[in-house]
């Protein structure tokens, strides 16, 4: 299964920002978007798919973050 996660655009280069997702910062395509610097993207695969608010993507991040803590319980 592929999910698609949301973080925040910190620089811009052509067609590629670095994206920070919870302090790790990642190089992502931004072809087929128009993001701006303080932008909330949602990426999948290493591209940014769509341009999101940030609540959208704060509400996202937590639901990842509570999901994850469902997950450690089976561990």
């Amino acid at each position: 299964m592929c999910i698609a996660v949301p973080g925040k655009v910190v620089s811009l280069e052509g067609n590629f920002a670095k994206v920070d997702f919870k302090g790790n910062i990642v190089k992502v395509n931004t072809g087929l978007v128009e993001a701006g610097v303080g932008d909330y993207v949602l990426v999948h695969a290493g591209c940014a798919i769509e341009v999101m608010s940030s609540d959208m993507a704060k509400e996202l991040a937590e639901l990842f973050d509570e999901l994850e803590e469902y997950g450690n319980i089976w561990n």
